[in-house]
């Protein structure tokens, strides 16, 4: 531990299996036999983002992707091409609670996984409670990184996002298309 530069959680966790791989054991992709799970590319729900939905997510994936690189945190809250909220330690559902709090109905979502994640650890997940922090914030559209984060039970995220009306879509890692 003295050895280490920094102290935050992948700094600790990498420690930790640089030690174990020194022992000999080697730590698998967490995602490796969880692929069945990850958030597909594309709308995953009834409903696609509208134009002024899709504007949003597109200022929104630069801004998230910048914070991710700062290990700050993975997921933000936008609305009008303003960023609302932001996730440090508290977490996705607290942030989407705030988010609500501060701009009212129809913030929009970006949880993206940072650059270089360590799939190993720490992989970005969505779930019920994701969707029913939405549902009393007045959230609108949900984005994540396809093939890069967990949607825990999805047919039922999906089921209770479309009776929200809220937009789940699955992005390709690095783009901001409209």
């Amino acid at each position: 531990m003295s050895r280490l530069k920094a102290r935050n959680t992948d700094a600790l966790i990498s420690a930790v299996a640089d030690v174990l791989r020194e022992e000999g054991i080697e730590l698998l992709d967490s995602t490796a036999f969880l692929s069945p799970l990850l958030a597909r590319e594309g709308v995953l729900t009834h409903r696609a983002p509208n134009e002024d939905e899709r504007a949003d997510l597109a200022f929104g994936y630069g801004m998230a992707d910048a914070i991710a690189a700062l290990d700050i945190g993975q997921t933000i809250a936008v609305k009008h091409k303003a960023v609302v909220a932001v996730e440090a330690m508290e977490g996705t559902d607290e942030v989407i609670a705030r988010a609500g709090h501060l701009a009212g109905p129809g913030v929009r979502i970006v949880k993206v996984a940072k650059p270089g994640q360590d799939m190993r650890f720490d992989v970005p997940v969505i779930g019920l409670a994701t969707i029913q922090a939405m549902r009393i914030a007045g959230a609108s559209v949900l984005s994540v990184d396809a093939g890069r984060a967990l949607v825990l039970d999805g047919e039922h995220v999906f089921a209770s996002a479309n009776d929200a009306n809220i937009a789940i879509v699955g992005r390709v890692a690095g783009s901001y298309g409209r």
